[in-house]
């Protein structure tokens, strides 16, 4: 099997929502693992001075109206959470916790929890919120709550996060392939066509 494919993500983020229910799907059209990477927009934004979507006069317009149009080409439920923008820290530390022990276990979570958000419009911003949704998979929940709290697990994200700035990812989707770097839910078609062909 050929390098993962690094897909990079907020669940904060309704496009990268988008993209998690077709990143696996690709991937295993060409034989590729999915690396799924959550990082903090919040931290981005510092660097690159944007902020989040609803915030952006114009933007924040276009983004309301484009995201039901978005889902609904894609036939998958989409309802904003409230709030939002929201914290994604614990959920993004419960992933890597997990993802120490079990990719595949932690590529689930990560699926569930977006689903939770954006599926089903529920605030998962809290530690509690994120180990009702790792118990439903399975996992123990007072085993997540602890580990969303470790130093080592805090760590661990805020050098995911630093590792983003270096790979230079900006936003959320964020996918690399072979090193090449792909921004939007809507490059995954794209992405598609470079994996089946070489690239260009």
């Amino acid at each position: 099997m050929s390098d993962a494919i690094e897909f990079w993500f907020d669940f904060s983020s309704p496009y990268g929502y988008l993209a998690a229910q077709r990143i696996d799907e690709i991937g295993a059209k060409h034989g590729r693992a999915v690396d799924w990477r959550p990082f903090l927009l919040g931290i981005v934004f510092k660097t690159t001075g944007m902020g989040p979507l609803p915030h952006i006069p114009l933007k924040g317009d276009y983004t309301r109206h484009d995201l039901p149009r978005a889902a609904r080409r894609l036939g998958v439920p989409l309802k904003v959470p409230s709030p939002f923008p929201f914290l994604s820290v614990n959920a993004s530390r419960a992933v890597y916790w997990l993802a120490d022990q079990d990719k595949a276990k932690a590529n689930a979570l990560a699926k569930a929890l977006f689903d939770a958000a954006w599926g089903e419009g529920r605030d998962i911003s809290g530690a509690s919120a994120v180990a009702d949704i790792a118990a439903a998979q399975g996992l123990d929940r007072d085993a997540v709550i602890a580990a969303v709290k470790d130093p080592a697990v805090k760590d661990r994200l805020r050098k995911e996060v630093d590792h983003a700035l270096a790979a230079g990812v900006f936003g959320s989707p964020f996918m690399r392939v072979d090193g090449e770097p792909f921004w939007g839910h809507d490059r995954l078609d794209e992405i598609d066509q470079w994996l089946a062909s070489g690239g260009w």
